[in-house]
């Protein structure tokens, strides 16, 4: 893993994290407790901060980072970011799903229990309420998130990848 310290900040992370070999965490990145970064995933807090709760899963080639003097990036707690998604300057709640490639611009909220669906593309200062699914470019709400997918994909997502990550965490 690379952890660089930049503009005086270097990266925190709680306990019971796993950040793969080659993730990267730079600069104001601070990130909770039972979080993985997996192989290829850039946290870059370079230009503003990247704040992370507990048991959240940034998955392989993802992208966050923030706008320099304008936009933060916030994530909640037991959030699973897909494979190279980009989330942005935004703001993601507890209990989000952003699939594979999608894309959360600038002063974006999502809300809890929402999916944003693979491939889309949230652009900036979208408002996306709780329990909505968002898919398409530019993505636009589909519909609501059923207690199936709260529990099938959103809640299943997150402890599943807490289980892969044990899987990689030295003894």
């Amino acid at each position: 893993m690379l952890i660089k310290t930049v503009r005086g900040k270097t990266p925190q992370y709680g306990s019971d994290c796993f950040i793969a070999d080659n993730a990267t965490l730079i600069g104001d990145v601070v990130m909770g407790n039972g979080c993985s970064v997996w192989f290829s995933a850039v946290v870059r807090g370079d230009v503003n901060s990247i704040t992370v709760g507990n048991n959240v899963n940034i998955q392989d080639g993802s992208v966050i980072h923030g706008t320099y003097e304008k936009s933060a990036t916030i994530i909640g707690n037991h959030v699973s970011i897909g494979h190279n998604a980009i989330v942005h300057g935004c703001r993601i709640e507890d209990f989000v799903l952003i699939g594979m490639g999608a894309i959360v611009m600038d002063d974006c909220v999502v809300e809890p229990y929402s999916i944003i669906a693979a491939g889309a593309v949230v652009p900036k200062n979208t408002h996306i309420k709780r329990g909505s699914v968002y898919a398409g470019v530019p993505a636009k709400c589909i519909k609501s998130v059923s207690p199936e997918l709260m529990e099938g994909e959103i809640e299943r997502i997150a402890k599943s990848y807490s289980m892969y990550a044990s899987w990689f965490k030295k003894d």
